[in-house]
């Protein structure tokens, strides 16, 4: 790349630094892991973790700022795939099913070969702190969702129920805890967002973008 070729002693320190940066990070989230699905999360300390990734307490702090942190990636386009997840949903497909779609993608265990998946989200159900903090991660992207949803439906930025829609989208997947079917409860919960949405969406300036996708141009009409 042109970059590259004008300034390689400028460009290439950086690239090292950052590599060694997410290596690290990756070292002490693969050891924190590993510890709490062998032991629980409660079980395994922090200092424990730094010492299993061979950095120090400091070091970890610096990667990851509290111990619920180890746990999950959060890197910084999961934003980006929600709202992916409603401006690209297929046509005809309404808002509320394309959410429910992504949540069941991201929260529920689906049958894995060897298990990790599975081993993961019930390390995640069964430690309240957890549970906890990964749907405050989940909330803090529901002013984003609401204003694509306003956006897809033609109604103004700030509408009370693109707001509405966005929050309880993201607490859906609280339903799935305790229940034998996450998928089911979850699927129920979405039900209902997609009763009321409906209701709402009846009275939208642009109907078809709110409720469902319009077909592409010349697609046939049923």
């Amino acid at each position: 790349m042109p970059e590259t070729e004008t300034s390689p002693t400028a460009a290439a320190p950086v690239g090292r630094r950052e590599r060694k940066k997410a290596a690290t990070r990756q070292a002490i989230a693969d050891a924190a892991l590993r510890l709490f699905l062998a032991r629980g999360y409660d079980d395994v300390g922090i200092r424990e973790i730094a010492d299993a990734a061979d950095v120090s307490t400091t070091t970890l702090f610096k990667h990851f700022p509290v111990k619920e942190a180890l746990v999950f990636d959060e890197e910084s386009d999961q934003e980006a795939r929600l709202l992916s997840a409603v401006r690209d949903r297929p046509a005809g497909q309404s808002i509320p099913a394309a959410l429910r779609e992504h949540a069941l993608r991201l929260r529920v265990a689906i049958p894995d070969a060897d298990g990790r998946f599975s081993a993961f989200t019930d390390l995640i159900e069964k430690t309240p702190a957890l549970r906890d903090y990964v749907q405050a991660m989940w909330l803090r992207h529901t002013d984003a969702l609401a204003r694509v949803i306003a956006e897809e439906s033609g109604l103004p930025d700030g509408d009370p129920a693109c707001a509405a829609l966005a929050h309880f989208a993201l607490e859906a997947p609280r339903t799935a805890h305790g229940h034998d079917d996450p998928r089911a409860a979850i699927g129920r919960a979405f039900d209902l967002l997609e009763n009321g949405w409906t209701a709402v969406a009846s009275g939208s300036p642009r109907r078809a973008g709110s409720a469902g996708r319009a077909p592409a141009p010349g697609a046939a009409q049923g």
